[in-house]
């Protein structure tokens, strides 16, 4: 007898953008979104919590999922305090709310809960690996609710010369009056409320070393000369140009360079190795690694932003077997793979490497020739926890394991983290 099949109930009609619908929000999304469903169609949705009663504006509709934004809660969620930061508040219409605290209407601890609970969705669905992980505070951010730890801040000047963040998902400036997230230096220096008709953009840098820095870009796309300046961690400084990347969370360098050296195992180390700091920046990583194990280390950070390479040389200089090189990763790989002596080849697959990819992770390319070179360990710092989980699927395809994890809330009010992982052959 021929199988039946029952005919698939059809999708609601894309709603007209504008379109206003009640949602009982159900869980979070990878992203800072909520989930909803509505006459069968999963909505994402800003600005709510899991538990909440909402009614939401729908400004995208797609084939297989629509997007919304909360305008109302109905029925609130006990996590949920008053925003932050007044201008990002629900009270507000959508396009007029500041992005870049996407969470700051989220009890702290419940950040981290729903944050831990995406780390854990990832892991399962894309590394089909069950690892419960805790994600942790760092020092000071519960007592100061969170705020005052940015110490790189971004303001776009509007056509008519406002100056503010974009709005959540756009390129609309949004005027504001305060920079709760930013190091007090930063928002003491921001030129809030001023109209600079010739400028595009201001960057306001906070070093740990020295005041607050202002750099205005015009509207040619031209700024100030950058001098360097010098941010220290722990005992040791570190010069780098004065827009160039560095960890924004003013603890952040700290909690990676010491979570690093706990994910190192060191009975699997060995300082004569061809040891390697992938995405290196100007030396932070390499550095944590090297001041471990000696001055005698032999390590190789490389970096393809050549002014960043420049400064990381100059910054391992304490250390007689640390280099510098500029090079796109997965072709600095290749490359090095393909002239390797097997002398070389015998040091290579004694290393230990350390990868900070940006926030796409490492991808396919790069974690294939990782696979072919066979180190004794790796240590992958990740900050997007789903590219993390699709390359950690990758590597344990080709016989590493996960053994260790640690996650960090280095972005407060933000759906973003930090994880530190440790890889080592699985039957090693």
């Amino acid at each position: 007898m021929p199988q039946r099949h029952r005919p698939r109930t059809p999708a609601a009609p894309d709603p007209a953008v504008g379109t206003e619908i009640e949602l009982e929000l159900t869980g979070v999304a990878h992203g800072g979104v909520m989930v909803a469903r509505h006459e069968g169609r999963v909505v994402f949705v800003a600005d709510g919590i899991p538990g909440e009663r909402v009614r939401a504006r729908v400004t995208a509709a797609k084939k297989s999922f629509w997007r919304a934004d909360v305008v109302e809660v109905l029925r609130p969620s006990p996590h949920r305090r008053e925003h932050v930061w007044p201008e990002a508040s629900v009270d507000r219409d959508p396009a007029e709310r500041a992005g870049g605290a996407e969470f700051g209407h989220i009890a702290l601890a419940h950040q981290r809960e729903l944050k831990r609970q995406v780390v854990a969705d990832a892991l399962a669905r894309f590394a089909h690996l069950e690892r419960e992980v805790m994600v942790q505070a760092l020092p000071g951010d519960d007592e100061g609710n969170g705020i005052g730890w940015r110490t790189r801040v971004r303001l776009h000047v509007s056509a008519d010369g406002a100056v503010g963040p974009y709005s959540a998902r756009s390129h609309t400036v949004v005027p504001v009056r305060s920079l709760p997230l930013a190091a007090p230096a930063i928002a003491e220096a921001a030129p809030l409320g001023a109209r600079l008709s010739d400028a595009a953009s201001v960057d306001l840098i906070a070093p740990s070393t020295g005041g607050a820095i202002s750099l205005v870009t015009g509207r040619d796309g031209r700024g100030p000369r950058r001098e360097p300046i010098v941010e220290r961690v722990g005992e040791r400084e570190f010069r780098l140009p004065a827009d160039g990347f560095w960890q924004v969370h003013r603890l952040a360098a700290q909690t990676l360079t010491d979570a690093v050296r706990r994910a190192v195992d060191p009975d699997r180390v060995d300082p004569a190795a061809d040891n390697l700091d992938l995405y290196g920046g100007v030396g932070l990583l390499a550095a944590a690694f090297g001041d471990a194990f000696g001055r005698s280390t032999r390590i190789t950070s490389v970096e393809s932003n050549p002014e960043a390479t420049e400064f990381a040389g100059r910054n391992l200089a304490d250390w007689v077997g640390a280099r510098a090189e500029t090079g796109r990763v997965e072709q600095w790989l290749r490359g090095r793979a393909a002239r390797a002596t097997a002398a070389e080849r015998a040091r290579q697959r004694a290393a230990t490497v350390v990868l900070d990819p940006p926030r796409a992770g490492a991808g396919k390319a790069v974690v294939d020739e990782l696979l072919a070179l066979a180190p004794a360990q790796l240590v992958y710092v990740a900050c997007d926890p789903v590219a993390f989980a699709r390359d950690a699927a990758l590597f344990a395809a080709g016989g590493y394991e996960v053994r260790a994890l640690e996650a960090f809330d280095l972005f407060p009010h933000t759906h973003h983290l930090e994880l530190v992982a440790s890889l080592t052959p699985a039957h090693a």
